[in-house]
């Protein structure tokens, strides 16, 4: 369905604007010649691997008072038996909680990913811009990791000129022009 409408929208826009310019990039090969985007990477991997042993940690001290609590279980006065397994739910609830707070919709992982990719991604919008403005480009289409284009031209792809006003060297072997 998405591709469907694009191709339509592309057709009225073809129709509309028949002089028009246009250009694509790959955001995907863009973002692999950046080595502050892989540095920015591996900065969430090894944040997510600390908050995940964390809440592994968590998780093994319940399972822990858990084991605990049967063998004790049948010795217990019910009072008592009670309130461990009050201090288990707690304990669980709590580990749950934190793994929420991590890895949720809106959790830590997500605002540190805003952290560290939205700037990079900033950057990249800005050289989009200015070339597109400077090469009276009507329109760039992004054709990485969507693919909501079906075919590309090779000539109209982009994302060279903008590695290289982001200031790096480029080898000119963008895999989307084999």
């Amino acid at each position: 369905m998405k591709k469907t409408l694009v191709l339509v929208a592309l057709l009225l826009c073809s129709v509309f604007t028949y002089a028009q310019k246009f250009a694509c990039v790959d955001s995907d090969y863009i973002l692999s010649n950046m080595p502050e985007y892989k540095q920015a990477q591996k900065e969430l991997e090894d944040v997510s691997l600390q908050w995940q042993k964390e809440i592994e940690n968590k998780l093994a001290e319940v399972d822990k008072m858990y084991k605990s609590y049967q063998a004790e279980a049948l010795l217990l006065p019910e009072q008592l038996k009670s309130k461990k397994e009050n201090e288990i739910v707690a304990a669980e609830k709590e580990a749950k909680n934190l793994q929420k707070q991590r890895f949720g919709n809106e959790g830590d992982l997500s605002k540190k990913r805003s952290e560290l990719i939205k700037p990079i991604q900033d950057r990249i919008y800005n050289a989009i811009e200015k070339i597109a403005q400077e090469k009276n480009y009507a329109m760039v289409f992004d054709k990485g990791s969507g693919a909501t284009i079906l075919y590309v031209e090779g000539k109209t792809d982009i994302s060279d000129l903008v590695l290289a006003e982001l200031g790096y060297k480029v080898n000119g072997n963008n895999s989307s022009k084999r």
